[in-house]
């Protein structure tokens, strides 16, 4: 984990790494609950046998499970001592390059963007997070994300 003490010691990293998060483990547990909080119950994710016949022969975690992952990822990536809270504003742009098949660790590599300030001496973030399935060559998602953090 990277830590920096204020907010402003981001700035000057536009364009560079801030951070690499802890891998985290995709179950089939994990998935299961994802599929219960969001009604999506497609059987490329959540039945174990249809899946294996399936076009990636096993199940797959959600895409949009794989998205709600990036506030943890970001968590373990990079600490900033003085924030007292941030909040998630948004994404730009996201894309699912690759299925996670259910069984497999993940981590974000996260590259600094933009860094803006905002009122209160806050600044916005706009963080690329590239989500690295372990074992695959191509990353599993790639997304913008943006976030305001506030002294």
């Amino acid at each position: 984990m990277k830590s920096f003490d204020k907010i402003v010691d981001v700035q000057p990293l536009a364009g560079e790494s801030i951070g690499t998060s802890e891998w985290l483990l995709v179950d089939q547990q994990r998935v299961n609950q994802f599929a219960e909080a969001t009604g999506d119950h497609q059987w490329i994710h959540v039945d174990v046998e249809r899946a294996k016949e399936g076009p990636f022969g096993g199940t797959i975690a959600h895409g949009f499970l794989t998205l709600s992952l990036l506030p943890a990822f970001m968590a373990t990536a990079f600490r900033i001592s003085e924030t007292r809270s941030g909040i998630n504003y948004g994404l730009d742009k996201v894309r699912f390059i690759a299925p996670v098949p259910v069984g497999t660790r993940l981590r974000a590599h996260l590259k600094l963007m933009e860094w803006t300030a905002v009122d209160r001496g806050g600044a916005q973030l706009k963080i690329e997070m590239t989500v690295e399935c372990e074992g695959q060559n191509k990353p599993a998602c790639v997304a913008e994300t943006i976030v305001r953090l506030f002294p």
